[in-house]
């Protein structure tokens, strides 16, 4: 495939809920352009698209993958995104490399939850966006209510800019109502008819609507409009163009990609009025030594700079990273600069991903996606720039995990090879991630949902071997004390020689910082040589409380008597009579239990308000403020035990059928109810 220049170049990330169609659109495009000779099945497992194992095994897309194809002089690059919520992370770094958006939207569904998230996601970013109404050939589909749904949803930049030619079954093709012209499709070709004497009246009405906006997009177009003067197609055309670019105008097309109807038109309106790269204004970035801003533009003499947005792991190539270019040229061999990391990287070869199948090419240009093999240093989200011309990009806004699981091996000894897949799967997808606790010596993993984690363990099995188990996450509680002791904690052994003493009398009491280690010892009963091992000794004994063996906090130790022996004390006595006046004074001084406490901030719709706070109550929380969104949701912020958090992803998803989301971090430690105290102690002493 040759380098296109970037106003030959279109990148369209296609959007929407799962099982709408978008990878039957890429097998429907890659056919129409005669790069495949039959329409591929996700059901059958048999798409250039889903090619993991995962994929075919499970029949939906769980990972983006980049579909380019040719089209009349145009290079477009498809970046097929997963519909299902696990994966959004997919579509969030696709979106921000691309110039437009595919909606795909099922005729016999209308508008869901993912049509919701894909169009927020476009909006968010002002994407210049189509919406594609596909499965127009099932029986119960219904262009008509689709339509009036999508404007009631979404509102009056939504445009009809075709109606369906024939309905259900006898759906055969489309009316272009900005050419005014029938396209009929025979499953290869789409062949040029007349209107249809019935659908005229009505393509006319909507051509109207579309002159409106043609009108609106120029104040010499108004006045022409206004004066009753006729649009020439190139005046429509760009009219249209600069409406969808500017986001005013959001172009409504239909088809059936199963059966290859409705593509043809497609691909020309997006090689027509979708933007190209060189639509796009001058990327802004840093000089990550300087700290500056520094701008480039596709201007052919800008030195070269690309972002990676996708990472994948190859069994045999190794790692492939998918490059957006930004300015300037690479070329094979070139040493290029990670600005995030610091380091120097060598291109080796360049290639276009089509699929899982590799097409080498001799350069790339500012605009287009590309693919290279093996960088060491380089990670999704980092910036690749000419070693003498710095700049980094910001990040790649990624949604943080919110389902955590512990996960161990089944066999033992298979803990390394646990860590190898894990480190490799979160190059691959930074969307989980993973980290060791080793206070409850679990290690946990984190994602976006159930069905994310379960790929995760199945790719560890096929990937790197690993069979594993799941359990819940161990709550980290801690113990403290609510009331005082003075204690003292002596220790005294002969055994022949010299023997070991160490005598403390500490008292312990309630504090609001972690630990405090005061002294008050007068003339001289513990030498001040020995304090120091007293409070290693205390803090020593903290890791382990006396109720269920977690760690103490939030204590004051004051050491104010005590007594020695000339010979027999020492360090090591004195640490040890530490330990044991803590283990007294611990147990005396009323201690309790703490439960980590979560900050939880929750995003929902208005109507759901009532249940997810009634959930909240129901898992021992406290909301402690709501905030109205630009957006029209509603922001609940609670304080919820860590332990009630774990998998709440799944339960919002499930209350708010998945139009919720929430972040939470750690908050504070506070007492633990009795109910709960009892259980865990109890838990402890069965161990």
């Amino acid at each position: 495939m040759k380098a296109y220049e970037a106003d030959k170049i279109r990148n369209i990330t296609l959007l929407g809920h799962g099982g709408s169609g978008k990878t039957s659109i890429t097998e429907a495009a890659l056919f129409t352009a005669k790069l495949t000779t039959r329409l591929g099945k996700t059901e059958d497992g048999n798409t250039v698209s889903d090619f993991d194992k995962e994929e075919t095994a499970r029949a939906i897309s769980i990972s983006t993958s980049l579909i380019p194809i040719e089209w009349e002089g145009y290079k477009i690059n498809f970046l097929d995104t997963p519909g299902y919520f696990d994966f959004i992370a997919e579509a969030q770094s696709s979106i921000k490399v691309t110039g437009g958006v595919i909606i795909t939207v099922d005729a016999t569904s209308g508008v869901e939850v993912g049509t919701e998230k894909a169009w927020d996601m476009a909006m968010a970013r002002n994407i210049p966006t189509f919406i594609f109404v596909n499965k127009m050939d099932r029986d119960t589909a219904n262009f008509e209510k689709v339509l009036k749904e999508l404007r009631e949803t979404f509102g009056k930049k939504i445009a009809p800019f075709q109606i369906p030619l024939g309905a259900n079954e006898t759906f055969i093709g489309n009316v272009n109502v900005a050419k005014m012209v029938a396209w009929e499709y025979t499953g290869k070709d789409c062949i040029a008819k007349p209107i249809p004497d019935a659908l005229l009246d009505k393509a006319h009405e909507i051509r109207e609507m579309l002159m409106e906006s043609v009108a609106e997009s120029d104040e010499v177009l108004m006045d022409k409009y206004f004066g009753g003067e006729p649009f020439t197609e190139d005046e429509i055309q760009n009219g249209l163009r600069a409406g969808i670019i500017s986001g005013s105008v959001v172009p409504v097309i239909c088809g059936a990609a199963n059966k290859n109807i409705g593509i043809h038109t497609m691909l020309s309106m997006i090689t027509d009025y979708s933007p190209s790269p060189m639509d796009m204004p001058a990327k802004e970035g840093i000089n990550p030594y300087t700290k500056q801003k520094v701008k480039r533009t596709l201007e052919f003499n800008e030195p070269f700079s690309a972002q990676v947005f996708k990472t994948i792991i190859d069994p045999y190539v190794g790692k492939i990273s998918l490059l957006k270019m930004i300015s300037g040229k690479l070329t094979p061999d070139t040493e290029v600069f990670n600005a995030n990391k610091d380091e120097k990287e060598k291109i080796s070869n360049l290639f276009i991903l089509r699929g899982k199948q590799q097409i080498d090419v001799t350069a790339a240009l500012a605009g287009d996606i590309v693919a290279v093999a093996k960088l060491h240093h380089t990670v999704t989200g980092d910036t690749l720039c000419s070693v003498n011309a710095p700049i980094m990009y910001s990040k790649i806004d990624i949604s943080e995990p919110q389902l955590y699981l512990a996960i161990e091996p089944k066999a033992k000894g298979d803990e390394d090879k646990i860590h190898i897949g894990l480190t490799k799967l979160a190059e691959e997808d930074p969307s989980f991630s993973f980290a060791r606790n080793t206070e409850t010596k679990q290690t946990l993993i984190k994602g976006q949902g159930e069905l994310h984690i379960k790929v995760i363990v199945s790719k560890l099995k096929s990937k790197f071997g690993v069979d594993v188990e799941l359990s819940d996450a161990k709550v980290p509680y801690r113990e403290t004390i609510k009331g005082t002791a003075d204690v003292q904690g002596k220790h005294k052994k002969q055994s022949g020689g010299h023997g070991q003493y160490g005598d403390v009398k500490i008292k312990f009491e309630p504090s609001s910082e972690e630990f405090e280690f005061h002294e008050n010892v007068f003339g001289g009963a513990v030498p001040k040589s020995y304090i120091p091992a007293v409070e290693k000794g205390l803090r020593e004994a903290m890791e382990h409380g006396v109720l269920a063996g977690f760690p103490v906090i939030n204590i004051k130790a004051t050491l104010h008597d005590g007594s020695y022996h000339d010979v027999d004390s020492s360090e090591m006595a004195f640490k040890i009579a530490a330990t044991i006046a803590f283990k007294k004074g611990i147990e005396t001084a009323s201690p309790v239990l703490l439960e980590p406490m979560a900050e939880l901030k929750v995003i929902i719709p208005e109507v759901y308000m009532g249940e997810v706070m009634g959930d909240l109550n129901k898992r021992r929380g406290r909301i402690m403020g709501i905030e109205p969104q630009v957006s029209g949701d509603q922001l609940i912020i609670a304080e919820v035990p860590q332990s009630e958090v774990f998998q709440y992803a799944t339960d919002l998803r499930s209350i708010t059928q998945a139009r919720g989301s929430f972040t939470s971090k750690f908050a504070r430690y506070e007492e633990a109810p009795p109910f709960i105290s009892e259980k865990v102690i109890a838990a402890a002493k069965n161990q």
